[in-house]
């Protein structure tokens, strides 16, 4: 397979300028760091946005230079208060808009809301939906993320819509770290069945199967496993990790039937309330996750959590949108395998 940095031609310095467009990179105060990483590989100074709050809590914000004709990128992590993250978020982005900004891109490395892409029952939102709504009525043209808790979001969107897949950077660290005969990549449930086969076709792997019950929000139970991993090294595969439950869960129940090792990764660190804590009394030997949100304090110093970054995959799909190229050539190598 070709490797992320391998489809993407190498360019040196900063982006392209002409007369009539300039790029512009804002971001929210949900994990600024990330985006001030991707403008400096890009070779442009992060712009500021001036947010202040209101003695109420109410934001305010002031982009502090000119956007007029410009091409401008609004970064924001959903995470912490994440209705907050969005409505900072979508106040930027109508800033932008009335100051006459010729193109605006919301990028959304982490989408809040997400999960509720659906109507599971009665009487029940869809706030996948109401999210990029916000964000479409706020002003921006076009919507980046990084993989999506479903793939279906893209069309709640009228407009082009980036689905950026971490795949690549991760593939590459583990088979950096694992390789030989007795992977075994496992799904923590039935909806992650395709992205595991995506990664074990990768890391020329088995897969099996978790069966998982949730008895309520944010509990889970995994019962049986589809598969053959007695004796096997097991990577975990998932999208995202909030409380632990499920791919703990999941963990548990492959070491109790035998298997050699649990490794585990995840795009999206979320880390909600005491998940570190559970991480860290689990049999999981490894974690690997990407920088799409900061972690928490009380992860950063410990020696089993390794992040790896999807800055270069984030400016380099910058770039592509600026300069009116191809965004899915990057992965290009990936829908013709999928």
């Amino acid at each position: 397979m070709l490797e992320y940095q391998k489809i993407m031609k190498p360019r040196g310095g900063s982006v392209q300028e002409d007369n009539n467009k300039r790029l512009l990179i804002f971001s929210g105060s949900h994990h600024t760091a990330l985006a001030e990483n991707v403008a400096k590989r890009l070779g442009i100074k992060l712009s500021n946005t001036g947010i202040e709050h209101f003695a109420n809590g109410e934001i305010k914000c002031h982009l502090e230079e000119s956007v007029r004709g410009g091409d401008v990128f609004v970064f924001q992590a959903h995470v912490g208060s994440v209705a907050e993250a969005i409505m900072e978020q979508a106040i930027i982005i109508d800033a932008a808009k009335r100051a006459s900004a010729r193109h605006i891109t919301a990028v959304c490395p982490f989408l809040g809301y997400a999960r509720q892409d659906r109507k599971s029952s009665g009487r029940e939102p869809i706030t996948a939906k109401l999210v990029i709504d916000i964000l479409s009525v706020a002003g921006a043209d076009r919507i980046a993320c990084v993989d999506l808790h479903a793939g279906q979001i893209q069309g709640f969107f009228n407009g082009p819509f980036d689905h950026l897949i971490a795949l690549p950077v991760v593939v590459k660290r583990l088979k950096e770290k694992y390789h030989g005969d007795d992977l075994v990549v496992v799904s923590p449930d039935a909806g992650r069945v395709k992205l595991t086969e995506r990664y074990a076709s990768r890391l020329n792997a088995d897969i099996a199967i978790v069966h998982k019950r949730r008895s309520r929000k944010n509990e889970a139970e995994a019962i049986d496993i589809i598969g053959n991993i007695k004796d096997k090294r097991c990577i975990i595969i998932d999208d995202m990790i909030d409380t632990a439950g499920t791919i703990c869960a999941a963990a548990d129940l492959l070491m109790k039937s035998g298997a050699k090792s649990v490794t585990a990764a995840a795009t999206h660190p979320l880390f909600s309330k005491a998940a570190v804590d559970v991480l860290s009394k689990s049999p999981i030997e490894h974690l690997l996750v990407t920088d799409t949100l900061p972690l928490p304090e009380v992860a950063k110093n410990l020696d089993f959590i390794e992040v790896v970054s999807i800055v270069d995959l984030l400016s380099d799909a910058v770039r592509a949108i600026y300069e009116q190229t191809s965004v899915s050539v990057l992965f290009d190598d990936l829908n013709n395998q999928a």
